[in-house]
């Protein structure tokens, strides 16, 4: 029997048993352009990073999309409230107090005669700005302290340890009415500074344990071994794989200090007359919320959705950048 001529266009693949299976020549061309195989798994296909999966998540995630479209909204209105609002805050007319809706005044007008719906448009500028800055600060201060306390331990590492234990045991709203009764501004800044003297210790100890979980990785002690400074392996390799639990915690506790700046100025003791605040008008509007109700609805339900807007976003970043929820 003559022998069979060797096929060029075919291709053979081993199996996992051994035996060989012939594979058609348009076959074997389709596994060569393919990358990484029919998978699409080798190390042809670029491996996304934990940020872009997170991005790609939140993109799907319809609870980040609705809380950032009404985040972006305040944002807007607090830089440019003449956008949607016309007139001053300031502007009152005591023939119109307590007076219910009318043209120019959708919401109604207060006990003083101000028009309820420009007081609540300008109120977020307020809000918005003593949650971002005072964010902020935490976020900074917290994550330096914490992460210098967790990247180099020992003496320092117990002191702030003791230190953010006082802190922890201070009640926050107690602390507001003693320390900010002797300020004498009526600016927002003491009630920024209050925030971030009595919030950067909780952050402190996110950043702590994020550094000290992420200098024990292998490529920590590689570049150790390697010879990189103390400045460079904080910097380059710890910080970036640490900063995730701080951006969650940060996030969700924004819509807790635009709420402690309401209760605040509704105590007396945070943001007063003339300057205009969702928990200013909380507080005068409760004195007459049996005659005119709506003067007291509209900012209450403006400081709700703000602070449900940044819980809501804090959640879907948390479950974004967690990988055990993947």
């Amino acid at each position: 029997m003559p022998e069979q001529p060797f096929e060029q266009e075919g291709a053979i693949a081993g199996t996992g048993m051994g035996g060989a299976m012939d594979l058609a020549a348009s076959e074997a061309r389709t596994l060569e352009r393919t990358p990484g195989g029919p998978l699409g798994t080798g190390p042809s296909e670029k491996p996304r990073s934990l940020w872009s999966d997170a991005w790609r998540d939140l993109r799907r995630n319809p609870v980040f999309v609705v809380s950032a479209l009404v985040i972006l909204f305040l944002v807007v209105i607090s830089l440019w409230p003449s956008l949607i609002a016309s007139g001053s805050p300031l502007t009152c007319d005591l023939a119109k107090s307590q007076d219910g809706a009318g043209p120019g005044a959708p919401f109604g007008y207060d006990g003083q005669g101000c028009n309820v719906y420009t007081r609540t448009v300008y109120g977020a500028r307020t809000s918005v700005t003593v949650g971002v800055c005072a964010t902020v600060g935490v976020a900074l201060l917290g994550s330096v302290l914490g992460g210098l306390a967790g990247f180099f331990g020992g003496f320092w590492d117990s002191l702030l340890s003791r230190i953010t234990d006082v802190f922890f045991a201070i009640p926050v709203v107690l602390g507001g009415l003693v320390l900010l009764s002797v300020v004498t501004s009526n600016t927002v800044w003491p009630v920024i500074g209050f925030m971030v003297l009595l919030g950067w210790p909780q952050i402190s100890r996110i950043a702590r344990g994020s550094v000290i979980t992420a200098k024990q990785n292998d490529y920590v002690q590689a570049a150790r071994a390697l010879g990189a400074s103390n400045s460079r392996i904080l910097l380059r390799h710890i910080a970036p794989n640490a900063v995730a639990p701080v951006i969650v915690v940060a996030t969700i506790a924004l819509g807790t200090y635009i709420a402690l700046e309401a209760t605040l100025s509704y105590l007396g003791v945070g943001l007063k007359p003339p300057s205009v605040s969702w928990g200013i008008d909380i507080s005068s509007a409760s004195n007459y919320i049996r005659n005119a109700p709506h003067a007291l609805l509209w900012p209450s339900g403006a400081l709700a959705l703000t602070v449900l807007a940044f819980i809501m976003l804090g959640d879907a970043v948390r479950d974004a950048l967690d990988p055990k929820l993947r």
